[in-house]
C-alpha cells in the first residue's frame, strides 16, 4: 500500500512509525519547510521517499492510496477535500476541520467515492478504554448516571512560539480543541454519542498572548438521560498533571487515568465477575509520552477497513462529533446559552467575532 504523509510537524512522528510497523511504503512526504522533511528522512531513513513542497503535486506524482494529514488543524479540511478529489484514503489528525461544515463535506465526498476516512483518536485503541469499551458494551454499568473527562495538563509560551498558528482562532482553537479534544471524544463516545444540550465556559486566563481558551468548563446532557462533565486546561503547575477518565453507573464505577487515559485506577462492578487488581495491572501501558502507543493500531485498523471494504473503527463522522462538542461549548461561551444538539454549522471562525467569555 503506498503511504505519503503531509506535515512533518510534532506529531508526525507517531504515523511515520506507526506505517513502518505496518510496512506500508511510505512513497513520500510533504511539508512547506524543507529542513523537516530532511530531518524526518534521516530520522525515519526513508531514503526512498520523495520530498514535495507542494501536496498536490505530490497527490498526482506519486497517486498514494492512504494519506495521513498532519498539517495545522486549520488546513485540514481543505487538504483533505483534495485528497478525497484523487481517490486517496485518509488519516486526518484531530481535530477532522475547524468547522461542522467542512467535516460533513469530508463525511458526504468519501461516501460518494467509497474511501475510508479515519480522524486520529488514538486514544480508543488504549488497553484501558478498550477494557471499559467491553464493559460498557457488555452492560455492566447498567443504568449510566453521569461520566467526566479531566486533562490537566501545561502548556508554556514556548510550544505556543514553537509554531504561530497554535492558539488562534483561524488555524487551530483553544485548549478544548487542540490537547483536550481526545479525552472529550472518548467521553461522548462512552455515553452513547447522542446528546441533548451543552453549558460551556471558556476563558483565558494564563496565555494573554493567544487569541483562544487555556481554560473550559462544560456540562451535557445526553440523550440517554446521563451528564457529563468536562474540565480542560493548559494552566497546571508547572507540567502536565492528568488525563482522566470517569465513568458511573447505577452497578459499575470505572476511572481511567495517568497522563493520558493510559491506566486503570478504579475497577469496582457489581457482578464482581473479574479481579480489580488484576484489571490494573493488566490494562495499563506506560507511553513516552502523551500520544500513547494507540497510532499503530488505528493504522492497523485503516489498513484493513481498505482491504476489506469496511469502515474504520475511529470514523469521519466521530471525529465530527468530537468537533460538534468542542463547538457547542465555544458556542455557548459565546452566547452565554444553553446549546441544543445536533450543530448544523459553527466553526472556530465564529469565536472569533466575539470574545469567548472573559
Amino acid at each position: 500500500m503506498k503511504y505519503a504523509i503531509i506535515g512533518c510537524g510534532r506529531i508526525s512522528p507517531n504515523h511515520i512509525a506507526a506505517a513502518l510497523k505496518n510496512e506500508i511504503d511510505i512513497v513520500a512526504i510533504c511539508d512547506l519547510i524543507e529542513s523537516k522533511m530532511d530531518e524526518t528522512i534521516e530520522k525515519f531513513n526513508l531514503s526512498n521517499a520523495k520530498k514535495y513542497t507542494n501536496y498536490e503535486q505530490m497527490l498526482i506524482e506519486q497517486t498514494p492510496q492512504l494519506v495521513a494529514i498532519c498539517t495545522e488543524s486549520g488546513s485540514h479540511g481543505q487538504i483533505a477535500m483534495k485528497c478525497l478529489d484523487y481517490n486517496c484514503h485518509l488519516i486526518i489528525e484531530k481535530p477532522i476541520a475547524l468547522s461542522l461544515k467542512e467535516a460533513d463535506l469530508i463525511i458526504e465526498k468519501a461516501q460518494e467515492k467509497n474511501l475510508k476516512v479515519s480522524a486520529c483518536h488514538q486514544n480508543r485503541f488504549n488497553k484501558s478504554i478498550q477494557k471499559t469499551r467491553e464493559a460498557m458494551e457488555q452492560g455492566r454499568f447498567g443504568k449510566l448516571l453521569h461520566g467526566a473527562a479531566h486533562i490537566r495538563w501545561n502548556r508554556g509560551e514556548d510550544y505556543y512560539k514553537q509554531a504561530p498558528w497554535r492558539g488562534t482562532w483561524e488555524h487551530d482553537g483553544g485548549a478544548l480543541m487542540n490537547q483536550c479534544i481526545h479525552n472529550i471524544d472518548l467521553l461522548r463516545w462512552m455515553m452513547g454519542d447522542e446528546i441533548v444540550e451543552v453549558v460551556g465556559m471558556t476563558d483565558t486566563l494564563m496565555h494573554g498572548y493567544i487569541e483562544a481558551e487555556d481554560l473550559g468548563l462544560a456540562l451535557i446532557r445526553f440523550k440517554n438521560g446521563s451528564y457529563g462533565i468536562i474540565e480542560g486546561t493548559t494552566n497546571i503547575y508547572p507540567n502536565n498533571l492528568e488525563e482522566t477518565l470517569y465513568i458511573f453507573g447505577e452497578k459499575g464505577t470505572v476511572k481511567v487515568g495517568g497522563k493520558s487515559v493510559n491506566l486503570i485506577e478504579e475497577w469496582n462492578f457489581s457482578d464482581e465477575i473479574d479481579n480489580p487488581e488484576n484489571i490494573k495491572e493488566n490494562y495499563k501501558e506506560n507511553p513516552p509520552n502523551i500520544y500513547g502507543f494507540g497510532h499503530y493500531l488505528l493504522y492497523t485498523d485503516v489498513i484493513e477497513a481498505i482491504e476489506q471494504d469496511r469502515q474504520p473503527y475511529v470514523t469521519a463522522k466521530d471525529g465530527r462529533n468530537a468537533l460538534e462538542l468542542v463547538l457547542a461549548i465555544y458556542k455557548s461561551s459565546n452566547s452565554k446559552q444553553t446549546i441544543k444538539l445536533p450543530l448544523i454549522n459553527y466553526s472556530t471562525l465564529d469565536c472569533a467575532e466575539g470574545e469567548v467569555t472573559r
